[in-house]
């Protein structure tokens, strides 16, 4: 799990990464903001760094995906995000409406499907659970919409 007590530059040491300015802006952007789409990563990035080309910051947030830096995450109908918090099997809670995404420690119990019924031989080390509803904000909006 990374640790927000390291800096960006030891985070990508430690992963035996070279230290480079898109690099470690894309972990500041990332950690910065939470579940963000890599269109609006490149764009926080281009404000902090100048001219940045679309496939460097795509090839930043693959490396530092690889490397555990950094989850990407695929909720159905969004573009993939990325968010700096790994390793601890969380979740996560999305709006059908906005799109806005919360994490969600891990879910524990039986229901509804926390462990596979059948592993298939799998030795299982994850499970990826989102939870759909709509947010409060949505939730707000929607009811002055009613009360119209």
């Amino acid at each position: 799990m990374t640790t927000a007590m390291e800096g960006p530059e030891q985070l990508l040491r430690n992963a035996g990464l070279r230290v480079t300015s898109p690099r470690l802006a894309v972990l500041v952007v990332v950690g910065i903001n939470p579940h963000i789409a890599a269109e609006d990563v490149a764009t926080h990035v281009r404000e902090r760094l100048g001219a940045v080309s679309t496939q460097t910051v795509y090839d930043a947030l693959r490396v530092c995906t690889d490397a555990g830096l950094m989850r990407r995450i695929e909720p159905a109908g969004s573009p993939a995000r990325y968010e700096r918090r790994t390793g601890d099997n969380h979740h996560h809670l999305v709006c059908r409406r906005c799109g806005r995404i919360e994490d969600v420690d891990c879910a524990v119990g039986h229901a509804p499907c926390l462990a596979a019924d059948d592993d298939h031989g799998f030795e299982i080390d994850e499970a990826e659970v989102n939870y759909w509803g709509i947010c409060p904000e949505c939730r707000a909006s929607e009811a002055l919409l009613v009360a119209d």
